[in-house]
């Protein structure tokens, strides 16, 4: 029998249980219980004595036994009989267990099985049948009821339980009499053992043997005093006396031999966790040397001792030569060779055994040189050196800087969506295999892996990444990278807005459900209300749980609950719940939450003792104890009874056990009495409360209730304890107040600042929602789905230039407040700053004194717009800068300056502030150094304000101003250069060969996603001077977003050009221009701008206007676009004007006329748009016509369509029709000409038309008569007939003779049939059928005649043909036949054979021919010339149908076998013997009459005869003979014939082909006069004898 866990490795432990002796005294002891009726009903005797006399006892007892087996020391250590052993074990664990131990403190008791009603059920064996056959034949297994406790081992305490088990068995058979004792002392001493079996077992700490051995020696001599002195009242037999004395000699030899046994396990061997004697010790190492780190570990059994680095197990193979590990003689060394820097960690030694683990820690340094930096020694992947150090090549105090790239900004998601939020990190200094530390927080705590969301470190990039949504992911995200001392952090907020309701107009889900509190009883889960009600309000929530493991959610409420906190009640104790939320309104439930966090339906308490288990591999015992009822105390009143929590809905109570309560579990009932009466009733009456706290509902909302409780156990219930102070049923919570002064400021050109002054008194205040609406919308939306904490929040995602409004509302679990006051009004653009600094300074012309400089406008204007510059100076002498100077002290607006009063050959240094009305903003940086001197050169100067804009993936346009110096002699022209903003100053390339006169060039023939840099050069007589500042560097790219100047004219044809922009800066305004040069004061244009679109409209566009329009948006970097009119463009705009000026009614479809069913005329037409005001004027032949009885007249100005109905066309109707339309200013008409044949050819369809359905009046066919070849190669004639009913005749003719139908025609599916069976000839001719009744007839004839005729033959020859079978081969006894069947055969249908190709010459050997449904080709006495492949060909007149077969090879030879076969047993049949006839079946004959037969006999050769009677031969004589004449003529001859000639005779005929017999039967019957004289003579001579 295999062991359990527990046991395999301490077998001295299992010992105790492997004996005979055991089974047979627990045996004894549990039948003992079982029976004594003073046992079961207890020992007042008993009771009455303390527990501290218990406790004496067991104490005297347990040092007897220790000083009993420290004299016996020796002889146990020799002794070798385990089994004597385990039997004084099981009776000291008796003992143990019936004194009661009752020490709380040592044992984890299981209160649920002593709270059980329930009676004991018999014990059970668990072994099977195969396993109790396995076991020796003295090993008994001891089955326990009792509760399985967890303890670490075998410890003292256990001992001495045992001990004092093996003194009670012999201390009650001691007392127990069976003769001599009086019923008073039977009593009292059956009842001191029944009370002490009644104790509850509990394990006792571990108290010192020495100390206790003086104590104990003198408590049991008191008691072996005690005992001694009630024996002296026993009057005892000598038979009782020898009994007890042999019974206290077994118990000395017991208690000595237990002792022994326990004896040799010496307490160095007994289990015990491990310890660490040795700890290891911390090292500090230079590189390349080796480190030892050594330990000592005591433990039985013998720990195993794991090493870690970095809390990750050392793998001493995957680092070969690296690591040495080795354990001798309880000594563990980890062995660190060359170490260098990555083996400075903190290493662990961790020994565990089945007691548990214990951990020991060391940290190992590894130093290195300074100045020595090997980077080989450094491997892929992350370093595990501690980020503590800051380690970089250059030594060890160097500075980390953490810069953000490509960041996450703020992020708008949707429930249910994916959402990644990333940012590229880039350290300096680099260090190669040294990663930083990357932790995410949301709203400052800290974010680690989960299923809803997950992080990424790729080892450049940071990433988080949310595979579901839900409103909980929305806030502030901070990424925080971790260098050495060194961090930066970065942060962006993130808004998750509503999934889209599956109910219009239901609620949205509720948010953050979590689990307030745990218990056996019940769940508190509490959630947050939706910031989104659906436009109505929420009447509550719903809950439902789901138990971990399942997909089954079960709601928990039947009524919405409001409180934001709900007690979730009927859970099973120990299993495990997860929660969601559901809000409702009058419109219908809404989303369910996110669930919850799974929470187990326990204690704290319990929770807390379950962490405290180790964990998997478990390694503790499990004891099994006898569960015995302890005398019952009947617990105390519960005590601190308070009401923690009231709602509407529920009371939740609280209270603590009472001190008095005996040693098993407690109940509790919960009962209420209104207030003001004493009318106490209990709440829980079936199910009691097992924690002490309770919900109660079903409470009246309104009312006041007292409360208190009650506790019980298996002795009864106790006193209720003291009545709560009286409790009104509601929401003690108040919903908050709204919040006051909602102060909306300026953020950025999408988002606005919200303050508001927080709610007064507010308690458990959850949050805020801030909601915005457009000025004049009336439509709110939620700016936040997760409510925000603190007076002051950030409403991103608003459209810039908007005017917005605000309003916010607290939040708690009672509810939502009422919403605050609107703020004020605020525009959406970002908030006003200082302007970035201008860049980009360079010397446009010098003079002697004085000198002009240039440079480009700030980046960021800082939201308003720039008024001017300033710049500053100074001198530079021998590479030494003096002091700044103002050189203008009003501001400048171009950017451009000259600079006066300067020295002569002095090198300056220059930097320019920009400003707006915020302020002045920082100044540049420092320009280079220019000297101020004369230039005398000829050549002009560089253009400066290069710019471009219009980028585009293919071109951009690039413009600029023309130099300040222009040389000797003026600009004559310009060229423009690009090349690649990576590329070589030698790269240069010029854009135009010849010089343009024009300040802008569009510039063609870009490469997508290529950078330029671009520059301008001017030219004169002289030459071509300097280059400009650089513009650029730009990407060719077509932006996201880009747009382009729309043309447009208007309903009064009013051209104008049209931009929009959706990347405006808050303060970007529409600069536009002609051929680039602005616009603004043009007479012959109109600007208006608004928001971010811009128009320009011309006043009268004419060929002055041809050029290039251009739109260019300030503060964005080269966002515009442009629109050429040039003579073609012109005239297709004057043309669109002139229609839009002048317009037409847009016409869809052409008047048209069309015959309706009654032979009505529709005459129609169809516009593209009609609006209310459409007129239409209908004329026919030059004069309006009006709606009258002759016309009728219809416009549905929806679909556009334009109708008018005649009953009839007459004669006079002929001419021409026009409609003529009105809408507006637009016009329209269309016309229709009916003259001549169209009009004749109308007027004819209108009357047919109109005669049809005059016809489908009555009874009418609606598709009329046709024929169909069936499958069955039958003909159906079928029509379709409409508006009959049960009064319509159908009848049938042909050949205008009426046709007889065996069945009624069935009208339900209109159709009606006549089915001809095997059409042929004489079915041929002219078919009709009549419809009529009250209300008319209509017939429809069909002619089945001449071509006709052979076209449906044709047809039913094919379905004939395709109904053929495959040809099959069957030998006959004259040959071979090839066959195929089809439906029915018609000579019409032609048959036609071949034989390999060739067509058969039919002749006797070779015939075809047709019998019934069969097809055939016979061919007699088959040659191997018939060999081949053969062809039927069925044709039907249009096509021939093939049917082949091969009769060659296998197929023939198998026929031709057969044939063979067929042939010789036709002869055998043909030659067999046979009676032809002459014998009858039966021949009746008269008594005395002779009997002649005659028969015929064929056969070749001639056959044998013989006669048979009854089956016997039968041997002729004279009274039968027999003959066989010519051979052919058999004759049989009875003379005289007798009765005994009655019976079955037989002609046998026989020859070599075969034989045959030819029975008859002959009666003979005696006539009735001879019978009854017969029967008279022997009746006379029966008289004469008597």
């Amino acid at each position: 029998m295999s062991l359990p866990f527990y046991q395999r490795l301490h077998q001295h432990y299992d010992s105790s249980y492997r004996n005979r002796d055991l089974r047979s005294t627990m045996s004894q002891y549990q039948e003992e219980k079982k029976s004594s009726a003073i046992y079961t009903h207890g020992s007042t005797a008993y009771s009455s004595r303390s527990s501290a006399a218990h406790r004496q006892e067991s104490e005297a007892f347990s040092q007897a036994s220790t000083a009993s087996y420290l004299q016996q020391a020796s002889r146990a250590a020799e002794s070798t009989h385990a089994f004597a052993a385990s039997r004084k074990t099981a009776s000291a664990y008796d003992y143990g267990y019936s004194h009661g131990l009752t020490d709380s403190s040592l044992m984890l008791e299981d209160y649920s099985s002593k709270l059980s009603p329930q009676a004991k059920r018999a014990k059970k064996s668990l072994l099977s049948g195969e396993e109790k056959e396995n076991l020796p034949s003295d090993y008994m297994v001891p089955i326990f009821s009792g509760r399985q406790v967890h303890v670490s081992g075998i410890t003292d305490t256990e001992e001495e339980r045992i001990k004092e088990a093996a003194a009670y068995i012999a201390q009650r058979n001691l007392l127990a009499s069976e003769e001599g004792i009086t019923a008073s002392k039977q009593s009292a001493i059956s009842k001191q053992s029944a009370v002490s079996t009644q104790s509850a077992v509990s394990k006792q700490s571990a108290v010192s043997k020495q100390s206790s051995v003086s104590k104990q020696s003198s408590v049991s001599k008191q008691s072996t005093s005690t005992l001694h002195q009630e024996e002296a009242f026993e009057k005892k037999s000598r038979k009782v006396a020898i009994r007890e004395k042999a019974e206290r000699v077994s118990l000395t030899k017991t208690l000595e031999e237990t002792e022994a046994f326990h004896r040799k396990l010496n307490e160095d061997h007994l289990l015990h966790a491990p310890d660490f004697v040795i700890k290891p010790r911390s090292h500090t190492v230079w590189e390349k040397e080796s480190v030892k780190l050594h330990c000592s570990v005591s433990g039985w059994p013998e720990p195993r001792v794991t090493w870690y680095k970095n809390q990750v197990p050392i793998n001493v193979h995957a680092n070969p030569g690296k690591y040495i590990i080795e354990s001798r003689y309880g000594m563990h060394t980890l062995e660190i060779n060359a170490c260098d820097f990555e083996d400075t960690a903190q290493y662990r030694a961790s020994a565990m055994n089945v007691k548990g683990e214990l951990s020991a820690y060391a940290s190992v340094v590894v130093k290195r040189y300074k100045g020595e930096f090997d980077e080989t020694r450094f491997r892929a992947g992350v370093s595990t050196l501690p980020l503590s150090f800051g380690v970089t090549p250059y030594g060890y105090a160097s500075k980390f800087e953490i810069h953000f790239d490509d960041k996450f900004d703020v992020s708008f998601g949707r429930e249910g969506e994916t959402m990644s939020l990333g940012c590229r990190v880039v350290i300096t200094p680099e260090i190669k295999h040294f990663q930083p530390e990357i932790q995410w927080y949301r709203n400052g705590a800290p974010i680690s892996s989960s299923k809803w969301v997950q992080t990424l470190w790729s080892g450049d990039r940071a990433t988080l990444t949310f595979s579901h949504l839900n409103k909980e992911d929305e806030g502030l995200y901070t990424i925080r990278v971790r260098m050495g001392e060194y961090y930066e952090q970065y942060s962006a907020y993130v808004f998750v807005r509503d999934a889209d309701a599956e109910i219009e107009g239901a609620p949205a889900s509720p948010l953050d459900v979590v689990c307030l509190e745990a218990n056996k009883d019940y769940i508190i889960i509490s959630w947050k209300q939706p910031a989104v009600d659906g436009g109505s309000p929420i009447l509550g929530y719903f809950i439902d749980k789901c138990e971990v493991g399942t997909d089954s959610w079960s709601q928990c409420n039947d009524t919405p609950v409001k409180f934001a906190r709900f007690p979730v009640t009927g859970l099973i104790e120990g299993r495990s719940y997860i929660f969601r939320v559901r809000a409702v309104n009058k419109n219908g439930i809404g989303l369910p939450s996110r669930v919850s966090e799974p929470v187990a339906a326990l204690d704290p308490a319990e929770k807390a003792r379950l962490k405290s288990r180790p964990s998997a591999p478990w390694t503790g015992q499990i004891i099994v104890t006898e569960e015995e009822p302890s005398e019952g105390i009947v617990p105390g009143p519960p005590t601190e009874l308070s009401v923690t929590e009231a709602t509407r809905s529920y009371v939740v109570l609280s209270w603590k056990p009472p001190g008095q309560r005996g040693h098993e579990g407690i109940l509790y009932f919960v009962e209420k009495c209104e207030a003001g009466t004493e009318n106490w009733q209990r709440v829980n009456t079936e199910l009691p409360v097992k924690s002490p706290r309770f919900a109660l509902f079903d409470l009246a909302e309104g009312k006041s209730y007292r409360f208190r409780v009650r506790c019980s156990n298996s002795a009864g219930v106790g006193e209720p304890s003291e009545a709560t102070e009286v409790t009104v049923v509601g929401d003690k919570l108040d919903i908050p107040k709204p919040p006051g002064k909602i102060i909306p400021s300026r953020n950025t050109d999408t988002s606005v600042v919200v303050s508001w002054e927080e709610s007064k008194d507010a308690k458990e205040l959850v949050g805020y929602y801030i909601e915005s609406s457009i000025v004049g919308s009336g439509k709110w939306e939620p700016c936040n789905n997760n409510p925000v904490k603190g007076p002051r929040f950030t409403c991103h995602g608003l459209a810039t230039g908007q005017s917005y409004i605000f309003r916010v509302r607290a939040v708690n679990a009672a509810g939502l407040s009422e919403y605050s006051q609107d703020s004020e009004a605020i525009e959406v653009k970002a908030a006003i700053a200082a302007p970035s600094p201008p860049c980009d300074i360079t010397c446009l012309e010098s003079f002697r004194d004085s000198m002009v400089l240039g440079w480009k406008q700030p980046d960021k204007t800082g939201g308003a717009e720039i008024t001017g510059y300033y710049v500053n100076y100074r001198e530079v002498i021998d590479g030494v800068p003096g002091r700044w100077r103002e050189a203008n002290i009003k501001a400048v607006s171009d950017e451009a300056y000259k600079i006066s009063n300067l020295k002569e050959n002095m090198v300056y240094q220059f930097q320019v502030a920009a400003m707006n009305i915020a302020g002045l903003g920082e100044p540049s940086a420092v320009s280079a150094c220019f000297k101020c001197e004369e230039w005398t050169i000829a050549v002009p100067g560089p253009p400066h304000n290069v710019k471009y804009s219009e980028v585009r993936k293919t071109s951009l346009v690039l413009q600029w101003k023309p130099p300040i110096h222009s040389g000797r002699t003026p600009v004559t022209g310009y060229f423009v250069d690009l090349k690649e903003a990576h590329a070589k100053d030698d790269q240069w390339r010029g854009l135009n060969k010849a010089a343009i006169k024009n300040t802008y060039l569009r510039v063609q023939g870009l490469k997508e996603g290529v950078s330029y840099v671009l520059r301008v050069r001017a030219i004169n007589q002289a030459g071509v001077g300097k280059p400009s500042d650089l513009a650029g560097p730009v990407v060719a790219e077509t932006r996201p977003g880009t747009k382009e100047v729309v043309v447009n004219v208007d309903d009064d044809g009013v051209i104008s050009l049209n931009f929009e922009c959706d990347q405006m800066a808050p303060n970007s305004q529409f600069n536009w221009s002609k051929d680039y040069v602005s616009t603004e004061d043009s007479p012959r244009l109109e600007i208006e701008s608004k928001g971010n679109k811009t128009k320009m409209t011309f006043k009268d566009l004419g060929t002055e206007d041809l050029g290039i329009y251009s739109c260019d948006v300030t503060d964005t970097d080269g966002i515009g676009s442009s629109y050429l009119i040039d003579e073609e463009e012109l005239k297709r705009l004057l043309a669109l004007s002139q229609e839009h000026k002048f317009p037409t009614v847009p016409i869809k479809s052409e008047l048209a006329v069309e015959i309706l069913e009654k032979g009505q005329v529709r005459f129609w037409m169809q516009a593209e748009k009609l609006s209310g005001n459409t007129k239409v004027t209908y004329i026919f032949n030059d004069k309006e016509i009006f709606e009258g009885p002759k016309y009728k007249m219809h416009i549905d100005r929806n679909t556009g369509i334009i109708e008018m109905f005649m009953e009839k066309l007459q004669d006079e109707d002929e001419g021409t029709y026009t409609f003529q339309l009105q809408d507006g200013k637009a016009t329209g008409h269309s016309t229709l000409v009916l003259i001549g044949d169209v009009y004749k050819k109308l007027q004819k369809e209108a009357e047919f038309q109109r005669q049809e359905w005059i016809r489908k009046q009555g009874p009418h066919f609606a598709e009329y008569l046709s024929w169909e070849v069936t499958g069955e190669c039958n003909v159906l004639l079928k029509c379709k007939v409409a508006n009959i009913k049960k009064e319509t005749h159908i009848v049938w003719y042909k050949d205008e003779r009426e046709i007889s139908v065996d069945e009624k025609h069935d009208f339900k599916d209109g159709i009606c049939t006549l089915l001809i069976t095997e059409f042929s000839k004489k079915d041929a001719g002219i078919y009709e059928v009549i419809l009529k009744d009250d209300r008319g007839k209509d017939k429809s004839r069909l002619k089945l005649v001449d071509e006709a005729f052979k076209e449906l033959m044709s047809e039913v020859c094919k379905t004939i043909a395709l109904s053929a079978t495959d040809l099959k081969i069957q030998s006959t006894a004259e040959g071979i036949r090839l066959y195929s069947f089809v439906t029915y055969y018609l000579d019409d249908l032609k048959v036609n054979w071949s034989h390999n190709g060739t067509p058969i010459k039919y002749s006797d050997r070779v015939k075809s021919g047709v019998t019934g449904e069969q097809i055939w080709l016979q061919i007699s006495e088959p040659t191997p010339n018939d060999k081949g492949k053969y062809v039927m060909e069925l044709f039907d007149g249009k096509t021939g149908h093939l049917k082949t077969v091969d009769l060659s090879g296998q197929a023939y030879d198998e026929a031709y076998a057969e044939f063979q076969r067929l042939k010789q047993a036709a002869i055998a049949e043909k030659n067999r013997a046979r009676v032809v006839g002459g014998l009858p079946d039966v021949v009746t004959i008269q008594e005395g009459k002779a009997l002649n037969l005659t028969c015929i006999v064929w056969g070749d050769p001639t056959p044998e005869v013989s006669w048979l009677k009854n089956e016997k031969p039968l041997v002729p004589d004279d009274h039968c003979s027999v003959r066989f004449e010519a051979g052919k003529t058999a004759y049989f001859t009875i003379s005289g014939v007798s009765t005994a000639d009655s019976g079955k005779y037989g002609l046998v005929v026989k020859n070599k082909y075969g034989s045959e017999i030819s029975d008859f039967t002959i009666s003979v019957f005696i006539p009735e006069e001879v019978a009854r004289k017969a029967t008279e003579q022997p009746q006379k001579g029966n008289k004469k004898t008597k």
